[in-house]
């Protein structure tokens, strides 16, 4: 019960946690190609580091593969999600949708960013980890048109890329309307 209260009041923290303009990271790949937004490579970094951080929520006791994500909102708050199995591989949770589920579920629906950061558990990303189609539908359902989807190795080895990059004909809302 104290571990739970502990990560709750933990998550309530990162949520009310809001970016400031310090540090500098190197960027690698396109921020722009796809997105309309400049490069800010302090809330870039800041953001890769809180992805980093929520590895270590990730509850993968089957693949060992622990995925951890931080989601922007307008407003500059962050909110994190690690991947959550099951022994039902079908119920499994990845990380960018607990995040952006965390965020609406408290009320938040307009997002600027996701940093994604995944590898073994207990080791440090050997490669950058590409959110799933899944994932990528829920983000569209959520996401500008100048959202930035951020992949990570480490708080200064980082790729960035727009939304529409990773799902050139995305269905959304305005399909069905």
């Amino acid at each position: 019960m104290e571990k739970q209260s502990e990560m709750q009041n933990r998550e309530k923290a990162h949520s009310a946690e809001r970016l400031d303009s310090k540090g500098s990271g190197k960027c690698q790949g396109d921020d722009s190609r796809g997105s309309g937004k400049q490069r800010d490579d302090a809330v870039w970094r800041q953001l890769a580091q809180a992805a980093l951080d929520a590895r270590k929520m990730a509850y993968v006791p089957y693949s060992r593969y622990a995925v951890g994500a931080a989601l922007l909102t307008e407003q500059g708050g962050i909110y994190q999600g690690g991947n959550i199995e099951n022994a039902s591989y079908g119920a499994t949770n990845c990380a960018e949708r607990t995040a952006i589920f965390k965020a609406v579920s408290e009320g938040e629906r307009r997002f600027s960013a996701i940093a994604i950061a995944g590898g073994m558990e207990g080791a440090e990303p050997v490669d950058y980890a590409y959110p799933c189609g899944i994932c990528r539908q829920v983000m569209q359902e959520f996401a500008g048109e100048d959202f930035v989807v951020i992949v990570v190795k480490s708080d200064s080895d980082y790729r960035v890329h727009g939304l529409r990059e990773l799902l050139p004909y995305g269905f959304g809302g305005d399909s069905i309307r």
